[in-house]
């Protein structure tokens, strides 16, 4: 008969992992999480970030700027949840009914297709908010033509070492590479 051992996460240290680890060398962990977590970032709150961007600023890491130093302010689970949030924007447009419509670059058939430009010109459209994200799921001939806007992919990683002063190591909840959205990606 399985064995369950409880202990609060918080209490977990590198120590008490070895010791584990040496006790129950083939046990599994299983996390038990809390169902609406009061630090994490709303789908509001995310927006809200976005929103910070200072388009008046003199370069691309400038304009995420304000974003960054808000959001390193934050719960480090709010920085987390900006990560997921980002991730399954970006793979939810992840499909070539947007690839088709990005300028010069855009998706063609037996040619030269750049997966990063289109991540960026994904990231572009999150970056002009909510509303414009909105108005580009519904309709894919509004993709950005030949913009793009690579900092946005930053901003959880910059927060978090602004933050923790420690590097971002974190896979978020959704590829965001292209063709990763293989319902996106018809034969």
């Amino acid at each position: 008969m399985a064995q369950s051992i409880k202990i609060p996460i918080h209490q977990l240290n590198e120590d008490k992992l070895k010791e584990l680890q040496e006790k129950y060398p083939g046990a599994e962990v299983n996390l038990t999480l809390p169902a609406q977590p009061n630090d994490h970032l709303s789908e509001t709150d995310f927006w809200a970030i976005i929103g910070l961007f200072n388009w008046n600023a003199a370069s691309d890491e400038a304009i995420v700027q304000p974003a960054i130093e808000t959001l390193a302010k934050m719960p480090t689970p709010a920085i987390y949840s900006f990560a997921d949030l980002l991730s399954e924007k970006l793979y939810l447009l992840d499909q070539k009914k947007y690839a088709l419509h990005i300028g010069e670059d855009a998706w063609q058939p037996h040619t030269y297709f750049s997966v990063d430009n289109f991540l960026y010109a994904r990231a572009c459209v999150i970056a002009n908010g909510k509303d414009y994200y909105d108005k580009v799921s519904a309709h894919p001939e509004a993709m950005p033509k030949d913009m793009t806007f690579e900092s946005i992919l930053y901003i959880a990683s910059e927060a978090f070492g602004l933050q923790r002063g420690k590097p971002f190591d974190y896979i978020p909840a959704y590829p965001i590479e292209t063709y990763s959205n293989k319902a996106g990606w018809p034969d």
